[in-house]
């Protein structure tokens, strides 16, 4: 369970046991069902993370691009309300720069999300299969979302799959793959934080 889903809960309930006090407790069952609805969206599963040369998802969603992009290819995943919001590192290696750009807030299934929305860059340099590597992947904020939420900072040693941050209520993240790596995923597939694999580095 991630914090915030504590607070958020604790606030809903607190007003709901207000709302029962000066009237009935059925006009606060909004504010029970909110409350509920708050620690189920803040779950934070942990996560078995593959072993070998890949890179994992750094997001629960649905993949809605896979398409060559900067010499490498990109990967969009799109995240639901219903989906877990806890993002994690794709592969293990040194934060070596997280860029913040104030934005849009688009719906984030949509393309132009990529490049508009509110959104948190991290690049992670580490090594692979004996070689070195770069994954840029970027936290993106929706049409709800509109907090992004990132725990690391330039210099930080990542396990494979480690959690870096989250995003608030919808989002989509993004990853940027070089051309060593050669995509498992594709378009419409449903994949895991930390436990689906989204590239195997090429031989």
């Amino acid at each position: 369970m991630v914090i915030y889903g504590i607070y958020y809960s604790a606030a809903l309930l607190a007003g709901a046991g207000v709302v029962t006090y000066l009237t009935a407790w059925y006009w606060a069952l909004p504010f029970y069902i909110l409350a509920a609805f708050c620690l189920y969206f803040f779950r934070d599963p942990d996560r078995e993370v593959p072993p070998g040369p890949v890179a994992v998802s750094p997001a629960d969603g649905k993949v809605v691009v896979v398409k060559p992009e900067n010499g490498g290819q990109r990967i969009s995943i799109f995240l639901n309300v219903f989906d877990v919001h806890v993002n994690r590192t794709p592969i293990p290696g040194r934060v070596a720069d997280i860029r913040y750009q104030e934005g849009q807030f688009l719906v984030a299934s949509k393309e132009a999300a990529s490049h508009s929305n509110e959104q948190n860059t991290i690049t992670v340099d580490g090594t692979v299969a004996g070689e070195p590597t770069r994954v840029v992947f970027k936290q993106i904020a929706g049409l709800i979302a509109r907090r992004i939420v990132c725990y690391k900072k330039p210099g930080d040693i990542l396990a494979a799959g480690e959690r870096i941050g989250l995003i608030k209520f919808g989002s989509r993240v993004d990853v940027q793959l070089g051309p060593e790596w050669e995509v498992v995923v594709r378009v419409g597939q449903r994949v895991a934080g930390g436990s689906s694999v989204i590239a195997r580095k090429k031989s």
